[in-house]
């Protein structure tokens, strides 16, 4: 495990850098340590992940790259500090719904849900800190941190200056292999580029006029989707359900998600099945079974949508399965 109340500020031995690379969107999204995190592929075509971790005691260090737009589930490790950079800034990628500018970095606490939305060909770097021992770093160097900031905002602004220094230097970090004295030095190097953007940084807290309403309408249909797994939704039962007009419920997903609500509702069941064909055994259970548990009845156009987002049959998927 990455966290360890009990760590030192650095740690003790060398953890060389670890490369894991996935071919599928959920798998890939499980291969980074300590995170609990679920991935739906929305882009078309087949899936390549990868991640470059650098696991620092308690402070990890990762970058990852996706071929595939996606939407993200995430939540980091207990009693920590998650800061986001994209490697590209002027990637299109949002953050609980909200745009990131240029010069934004994104932010959340440990064991607290948040989502991504990511587009094709996306790179990310990441750091993710425990608060004790960035506390502890901060007193060492009399740096105050505004921990309202980390905690209730999810965008940080910071100087381009600083962004591209950190940039060069995560991307000189996590491209080569370690040692034990380097291991040392990285770790300081680190927390000290922490700290200057936490000197730096002020909290984006723009947002549209509409964006609270946008949000709720959302999450509302979220939750009734997830109570309604067999089902096959209309759009019109969304409006009913939402109390919105299409034209609310089709802005509310454009302007939060990126993409429409039809194309959302197929998306997310396709991506449901993938995960159940993923864990199924193809001696207990079919590829129809399965794809009608999830509201697709008409399984010649089922195949179709499902190998034009994911870049193979459904039975392929099957047959991978880790259960035979």
């Amino acid at each position: 495990m990455i966290y360890h109340p009990n760590a030192q500020i650095a740690p003790q031995k060398c953890i060389p850098l670890s490369i894991a690379e996935a071919m599928d969107a959920d798998e890939h999204a499980h291969n980074l340590t300590d995170w609990q995190q679920e991935y739906d592929q929305i882009g078309s075509g087949s899936f390549y992940g990868k991640i470059s971790e650098l696991p620092l005691g308690n402070l990890q260090v990762f970058h990852e790259h996706t071929n595939q737009a996606l939407h993200q589930k995430c939540n980091v490790w207990p009693d920590s500090i998650w800061l986001g950079l994209p490697v590209d800034s002027t990637s299109e990628s949002r953050i609980n719904g909200l745009a990131l500018n240029h010069n934004d970095i994104m932010c959340r606490p440990g064991n607290c849900e948040f989502e991504l939305m990511t587009p094709d060909n996306f790179g990310i770097f990441g750091m993710v800190v425990s608060y004790h021992a960035l506390q502890t770093m901060a007193d060492i160097q009399d740096t105050h941190i505004h921990w309202s900031h980390l905690t209730h905002h999810d965008r940080l602004c910071v100087p381009d200056k600083t962004l591209t220094a950190l940039r060069f230097l995560l991307n000189r970090l996590l491209s080569q292999q370690t040692n034990e004295h380097q291991s040392r030095l990285q770790y300081d190097i680190v927390m000290m580029a922490l700290l200057e953007i936490l000197k730096k940084e002020s909290p984006n807290d723009q947002v549209t006029p509409s964006y609270h309403r946008r949000k709720l309408v959302v999450d509302q249909v979220r939750e009734y989707l997830a109570q309604l797994p067999d089902k096959a939704v209309t759009i019109t039962e969304l409006c009913e359900h939402t109390n919105v007009s299409r034209r609310t419920l089709q802005y509310s997903f454009e302007s939060i998600i990126g993409i429409s609500p039809v194309h959302y509702l197929r998306m997310s069941r396709l991506n449901s099945v993938r995960r159940a064909l993923s864990l199924a055994s193809s001696d207990q259970q079919s590829v129809a079974n399965i794809a009608s548990y999830w509201g697709f009845w008409h399984l010649s156009q089922f195949a179709k949508d499902y190998r034009e987002l994911f870049g193979e049959k459904p039975s392929d998927t099957l047959l991978r399965s880790p259960l035979l």
